[in-house]
């Protein structure tokens, strides 16, 4: 993932600054609802066609989703509950995105209009698939963290493409949706094949445990 060291940092300075704002009228959780409404709010402008101003709330409500940890963090209040509901947000927050990028090739028309419908869907899929193999991945104790194209890429990647798609016109909009219907699946599948590893190396270990108990001399009493 080319922007976790990236990341890192930005949430470091996040935490910082949540220490050192202090007391913060708001909860961690209530942060991260807030960031959900917004991305609601920059889903609506991309369906009405309003790209470079939906991409540039799209940048807000990303902040939002680096803040609700920090400030779980810096004030002591992470819990299990905490981090479900940012996940499970995440999930509504991606799939208002793609509907709105739905809505907006589904009016604007053109011979490209069902080709670009069909890649929106392909990607929602994809990045549903990445989060969910994750997931799934770590609640039978895999490690799962590989991969081209996790969310902080894709909220970035769609930035790019709203903004510059409202100063250059739509067909950088276009190729992005294209490359998250591309990268998103390719992501999906890296984690698929990275759990294959550890489920076949897991596999392996157990045999040789098991042969080399039946190889071992019985024990004298």
């Amino acid at each position: 993932m080319f922007t976790t060291r990236f990341e890192a940092w930005v949430r470091r300075k996040a935490e910082a600054l949540m220490s050192a704002a202090g007391r913060v009228p708001l909860t961690p959780n209530q942060v991260t609802v807030v960031g959900l409404m917004l991305t609601f709010v920059a889903a609506l402008l991309i369906a009405f066609g309003q790209l470079r101003w939906a991409g540039v709330v799209l940048i807000f409500a990303g902040t939002m989703d680096i803040l609700d940890g920090a400030l779980a963090r810096s004030t002591h209040a992470s819990y299990p509950y905490g981090a479900f509901l940012d996940s499970t947000l995440d999930r509504y927050s991606e799939g208002a995105i793609y509907a709105g990028l739905t809505a907006y090739f589904i009016g604007m028309g053109g011979p490209l209009q069902r080709w670009l419908v069909l890649a929106t869907l392909a990607a929602l899929a994809g990045s549903f698939l990445v989060s969910y193999v994750r997931a799934r991945a770590q609640s039978l104790g895999f490690i799962c963290d590989s991969g081209l194209f996790a969310r902080p890429e894709r909220v970035v990647v769609t930035v790019i493409g709203l903004v510059f798609s409202g100063v250059l016109g739509g067909y950088v909009l276009y190729a992005v949706v294209f490359l998250l219907a591309v990268l998103t699946n390719l992501t999906a599948l890296q984690r698929i094949r990275e759990v294959w590893l550890q489920g076949r190396a897991q596999r392996l270990a157990i045999e040789r445990e098991t042969k080399a108990r039946r190889a071992a001399p019985p024990q004298t009493p």
